[in-house]
């Protein structure tokens, strides 16, 4: 939802400022006042592609910021810029931080949606209609659909695991000789999982093994000779306990020099037990320089790592037995495809089954709004194309498409050739209204979704706007008075004549209520401000 937009030299609009309800807005103004300029900065918070023409004359870069409040994000809400320069170059930041523009698509874009006459939306995208009726009946198809994707994802790894096994054993034939060679030569050193390790560990002890014992044996003399250290802090000790009990401070200092001596006889005894322990042993350590050797023989071929060693072992093994088992392996694999898109038919022909169960209701409840519409004898019809088992996708195994009849008797052709701007924002407006919460987007921004409508219609459309206003933040560009009325909050779109010192016209949007609003609906209804007009406008807000 947005919270706020903030605009500065987009087109005409020098700067400007809009709090949207989070119902129904409505911006209303005359034609080529500007609004247009208004949606170019929704769209570039949307993160649509920039057009340096929107620049606005004299300025350096335009600026959008927007304050937004999104489902499942921050409670605290995000703050989205962009900065378009006069020369194309652009900059996004999120929160602060910098961003790029597909985050802004796929973040903020996924949450709006622009529905203009002429815009490239979304429902006229053959693409998002199998979209748009899961999620009307998101209880009946989720299951089938989760379950017909994992299928297919099962299928393609089958078909995937097939054509590996079969490369292999066309391979296996012409490199059986080298994987052999391969297998021997790591089989004759045998390694093991964490030997190389082990070794690296175990091998710098066997040769400093002299070292390690003299260095030992010399701290523990150091330590427990004559005149060693413990010697002396024994010394030390004796001292402060003749006099401790005469001063505090000494007695810490006894105290603290005993555990010392504890401390060192402890050390010294664990030095005896490491030289002990330590065996030099010349044979061994021949064996362990010599072992080393062969590991570090096979990572210089097969490696770098032993982890790569091993694999290539494993690879040879396989090559090696694909050869004397080709057939074999091929026929596993194929029967494990085959299986794989049998359960995968059986999958998508449930899924089908489920989606066709619930069109019919999806397609009613919208011409039920299209009804309220006042369009007549107009429907909407959901259409199935299965497709060719090449050609499924994630969405499914069947082309859902959308098809519209614009009255009883005639074909139903495919929403997106509808010709009349009217009908195509009024169908998607029925479609909103319908999908409701269970639509993902939050913010719906229609502009001129009135073109061609008066009269009872008019009050209709204005009717179904406001119904969508409660489960939707539903910002309209409009020019019927019928939906002025209706919104929460109210902007007037003016154009004036600029300063003398540019002449660059200006646009301002500012919030009117009380009698500026009352004005506005009256000029809407009549394009004067007669004491008729003003009172036929109060009345209407009064209404409404």
């Amino acid at each position: 939802m947005i919270d706020e937009l903030h605009v500065a030299n987009v087109a005409l609009i020098e700067e400007a400022t809009i709090r949207p309800a989070s119902g129904l807005t409505v911006l209303t103004g005359e034609t080529g006042a500007g609004k247009s300029a208004l949606l170019s900065s929704v769209k570039l918070l949307m993160g649509e592609r920039a057009d340096a023409g929107a620049v606005r004359e004299g300025a350096d870069a335009l600026v959008v910021e927007g304050r937004l409040f999104c489902k499942g994000a921050d409670p605290d809400g995000m703050v989205v810029r962009r900065r378009v320069a006069r020369d194309g170059r652009g900059r996004v930041s999120i929160d602060g931080r910098m961003a790029s523009v597909r985050e802004l698509s796929t973040g903020v874009g996924a949450t709006i949606d622009l529905c203009g006459q002429h815009e490239h939306q979304r429902l006229l995208q053959q693409d998002s209609h199998v979209e748009l009726l899961d999620a009307w009946a998101q209880d009946e198809v989720a299951g089938v659909l989760a379950a017909y994707r994992q299928a297919l994802a099962d299928a393609r790894g089958a078909q995937k695991e097939l054509k590996r096994v079969e490369e292999m054993c066309r391979a296996a034939t012409e490199r059986v000789d080298e994987a052999a060679f391969v297998m021997q030569r790591i089989d004759e050193v045998s390694p093991k999982q964490g030997e190389l390790e082990q070794l690296e560990a175990d091998l710098p002890k066997a040769e400093h093994a002299e070292s390690l014992i003299r260095a030992a044996e010399s701290a523990r003399y150091a330590l427990m000779g004559e005149d060693g250290a413990t010697d002396l802090v024994s010394g030390a000790l004796a001292e402060l306990r003749d006099v401790q009990r005469f001063d505090e401070v000494l007695r810490q200092h006894a105290a603290t020099l005993e555990s010392a001596l504890i401390d060192l006889e402890d050390v010294a005894a664990e030095l005896r037990d490491y030289r002990d322990a330590v065996d030099f042993d010349p044979r061994m350590l021949d064996e362990m320089q010599g072992r080393m050797a062969q590991l570090r023989g096979l990572m210089r071929s097969y490696g770098p790592s032993m982890e790569d060693v091993l694999e290539r072992r494993e690879q040879a093994a396989e090559l090696v037995m694909a050869a004397g088992n080709g057939e074999e392996l091929v026929r596993k694999a194929r029967v494990a495809r085959d299986q794989a898109e049998q359960r995968l038919q059986t999958a998508a022909r449930r899924l089908d089954e489920a989606r066709r169960g619930v069109a019919p209701a999806l397609a009613a409840a919208v011409n039920e709004q299209m009804g309220k519409l006042e369009m007549g004898t107009a429907q909407l019809e959901v259409s199935f194309e299965p497709l060719d088992r090449d050609r499924w996708t994630a969405a499914g195994p069947s082309r859902v498409e959308l098809l519209y009849r614009p009255a009883a008797g005639l074909t139903a052709r495919p929403l997106r050739r509808i010709a009349s701007g009217g009908e195509i924002s009024r169908v998607m407006l029925a479609c909103k209204v319908v999908l409701g919460e269970a639509d993902a987007t939050e913010t719906l921004v229609f502009d001129e979704v009135d073109a061609g409508v008066g009269g009872t219609t008019a009050v209709a459309l204005a009717n179904v706007l406001e119904r969508l206003a409660q489960t939707h933040q539903v910002i309209v560009v409009t020019h019927l008075a019928q939906v002025a009325v209706k919104g929460e909050v109210h902007y007037v779109v003016r154009k004036s004549q600029g300063a003398e010192s540019d002449g660059i016209p200006h646009t301002s949007i500012a919030p009117i209520d009380g009698d500026a609003r009352v004005a506005e609906v009256a000029r809407m209804l009549s394009g004067d401000l007669r004491e008729a007009s003003l009172a036929h406008a109060r009345e209407m807000l009064e209404r409404a």
